[in-house]
């Protein structure tokens, strides 16, 4: 492993005590629950930390930092891409991430064909692909509207068809309201909202989709739900650093 950045022996206890902690309460609510590790931000070495002790499903945020993670870092280890989706760079993540496991923030159709048409030229893998869904109505959020479906089934349709040969079609995401997520009256309607969605095209498409849904602050919530995947990273990583301009 000396081949690969390390953290010191003090922050690799930290981080193994975090996930932990975190894993056990995931598991303690659904024992198949999926834990993905946000490390937007932090450096090589504290996935390694993590990567050592068996965690292998990482989160990152930006396609440029992925690319140079994935370039040093083990290939065995499951990329998720969690950050919002240019279509430009749909292309630079087919194309540069080998071990590319998912990609949570489909948001058009036009992104998933240009994910699908450049792993497809270059015959890597199969990707999963989560869509996302905005079920908290919330402009400043990406995703498909979840008030409105035409958009999502028509993507699901060609998910779906012999015309997609790259992607699978995994779930659902969302990322539910400051509101929502800090509210202490049980129930987060932003993630019942995705629940709904999903109960619509598992029964009109014959599907049984995951849903990824909950982070850091409200991931319990979400697993009560119904959440099939969680993001978590500054109750892993610790606070992040500021991000700098590229």
């Amino acid at each position: 492993m000396s081949s690969y950045p390390q953290a010191t022996e003090t922050r690799k206890q930290e981080l193994a005590e975090n996930y932990k902690l975190i894993n056990d309460q995931v598991q303690s609510l659904n024992p198949k629950c999926n834990l993905v590790a946000v490390s937007k931000l932090k450096p090589s070495s504290d996935i390694m930390a993590l990567y050592d002790i068996g965690v292998r499903h990482f989160g990152e945020n930006y396609t440029q930092e992925l690319i140079a993670k994935a370039a040093e870092l083990p290939k065995d280890i499951k990329w998720h891409f969690i950050g919002g989706l240019q279509s430009g760079k749909a292309k630079d993540l087919a194309k540069s991430v080998e071990s590319l496991y998912a990609v949570e923030t489909i948001d058009s159709l036009k992104k998933c064909k240009q994910l699908d048409n450049t792993r497809e030229r270059l015959g890597g893998d199969v990707v999963n692909v989560f869509l996302q869904i905005n079920t908290s109505g919330e402009d400043q959020k990406s995703g498909y509207s979840s008030s409105a479906l035409d958009d999502v089934e028509e993507t699901v349709r060609y998910l779906v068809s012999d015309e997609c040969k790259k992607l699978n079609l995994l779930g659902l995401m969302t990322i539910g309201s400051f509101l929502e997520s800090t509210s202490e009256n049980g129930e987060n309607q932003d993630f019942s909202k995705l629940v709904e969605v999903k109960k619509i095209l598992d029964e009109k498409y014959n599907l049984d989709l995951e849903l990824s849904m909950g982070m850091s602050n409200d991931f319990a919530q979400a697993i009560k739900q119904g959440s099939t995947s969680v993001r978590v990273g500054s109750s892993i990583f610790g606070a992040r650093p500021p991000r700098t301009a590229a």
